[in-house]
């Protein structure tokens, strides 16, 4: 008698934790926003980091390839230059998307044209 109370009881909170439910997606729109609140602080939390006094600014300078840039970024100019910017919207900004769907709804075309005639020659040798 003395285990029924304490089974029943496990029972319950059993039942009461039902399945988790999943997270909801982002929108793009949303994941885009997210994305660049994130970005802009964590290079804020970097630039903090690297002004504190306990940073090893001479050690991390004799390890990278641009100290100027690195020490522009520091004092609050942006991580990436506008070259680097060019050459990230060609590869994946709007432009590259109208060129990809392009190239992907030939491809389907394409594709449909070649089943349509596989669908006649099966049709007329049967």
């Amino acid at each position: 008698n003395w285990c029924f109370p304490l089974g029943r009881k496990m029972q319950s909170s059993k039942s009461s934790r039902l399945a988790p439910t999943p997270p909801r997606l982002l929108t793009e729109e949303e994941f885009r926003l997210q994305g660049e609140v994130e970005t802009r602080r964590a290079l804020a939390e970097l630039r903090s980091s690297c002004q504190s006094p306990e940073f090893s600014a001479w050690t991390t300078v004799s390890r990278i390839q641009s100290p100027k840039r690195f020490a522009a970024f520091v004092a609050g100019a942006s991580h990436v230059t506008p070259n680097e910017v060019s050459a990230h919207e060609e590869e994946f900004g709007l432009g590259r998307l109208y060129i990809d769907e392009e190239l992907f709804e030939d491809d389907d075309d394409d594709d449909e044209e070649e089943e349509e005639e596989e669908n006649i020659h099966d049709f007329s040798a049967g």
